[in-house]
């Protein structure tokens, strides 16, 4: 989740929203009001940034980028455990 509002402040637009469903997954949106797409990049050793999608996509089951008319929401969905079990 900080990875992507991270990216939404750092290279989106106000206003920046984030939502959080809690279904068989939890399913992160962060949303906000630039209609760049983001893009998984592959930092060097010593780069400061550049590993946020690449994090998100390594611990959530799926992602992606919705487009809206007025942005754009990146979501990321986890497996969560139940708590029953």
């Amino acid at each position: 989740m900080s990875e992507l509002i991270t990216n939404a402040i750092r290279y989106g637009q106000p206003p920046i929203q984030l939502r959080l469903i809690r279904e068989a997954a939890l399913i992160c949106e962060v949303s906000d009001s630039s209609s760049t797409a983001p893009h998984l990049r592959r930092a060097r050793t010593f780069d400061e940034g550049g590993r946020g999608l690449l994090l998100v996509a390594q611990f959530a089951q799926r992602w992606g980028t919705r487009h809206r008319a007025e942005g754009k929401t990146i979501w990321a969905e986890i497996e969560v455990p139940d708590r029953r079990a």
